[in-house]
């Protein structure tokens, strides 16, 4: 987490491009990290809303091999949960009310985490609506916050911050039409004291860019 309060301190925001271990294989999976890294990359996010294979622990391992920043877990659920991760997003996906992704996951995974000694990252996950129907929406079994109800995001934000989130993650979800609108970003990011993450959508500089300049850290 210092790590990145220091890139955010230094330079405004920080690049934390997300790598999907299902949809790539090791090989791919680590000349992609390389690549990112080569591009900027202050971290790379490892994770993914399904995983219909079991090499979620090697595809870490390699990539921890490569580079020289830090490989965090971005779970999907608690089954993604690996040693060789050097944080973990604890990730609460406030904006829904599944209770499993509320707690559920969080104890099933919490004895893994403290035997394998991972940094956790309390984070409080919030989907926005993104113009099509996503994996995430459609496995969390919950609705996104509608992209023109700002006022509740900040509400959503506000309680994740008071709950002791150390991290607001605003959400549209991979393969998304639409990214988290700026309008909404800067809201929650004005609203809150703990670094805006945002993702989903994002295909172009010019669009993260944006994002930065609304409050994304």
């Amino acid at each position: 987490m210092q790590h990145l309060l220091d890139i955010r301190h230094r330079r405004g925001a920080g690049y934390l491009p997300l790598l999907d271990p299902d949809r790539l294989d090791p090989d791919e999976l680590e000349a992609r990290a390389q690549l990112c890294v080569a591009a900027g990359a202050d971290a790379i996010l490892i994770g993914t809303s399904l995983m219909f294979s079991s090499r979620n622990a090697v595809c870490f391992e390699r990539v921890r091999a490569k580079v020289d920043v830090p490989v965090i877990s971005f779970p999907g659920s608690s089954g993604q949960v690996v040693p060789t991760a050097d944080a973990i997003l604890f990730l609460s996906l406030v904006s829904g009310r599944n209770p499993e992704l509320l707690i559920g996951e969080h104890v099933k995974a919490a004895p893994l985490i403290h035997e394998y000694g991972i940094e956790t990252i309390p984070t409080g996950y919030m989907l926005v609506e993104s113009g099509t129907l996503t994996s995430v929406e459609f496995m969390s079994d919950t609705r996104p916050i509608p992209r023109d109800k700002i006022d509740i995001a900040m509400a959503h934000a506000l309680a994740a911050e008071y709950l002791g989130m150390r991290l607001i993650y605003l959400e549209t979800g991979s393969g998304a039409c639409a990214s988290v609108p700026d309008e909404m970003v800067s809201a929650v990011a004005d609203c809150v004291s703990v670094p805006v993450v945002v993702g989903g959508g994002i295909r172009e500089p010019g669009v993260a860019r944006a994002k930065v300049e609304a409050g994304a850290g």
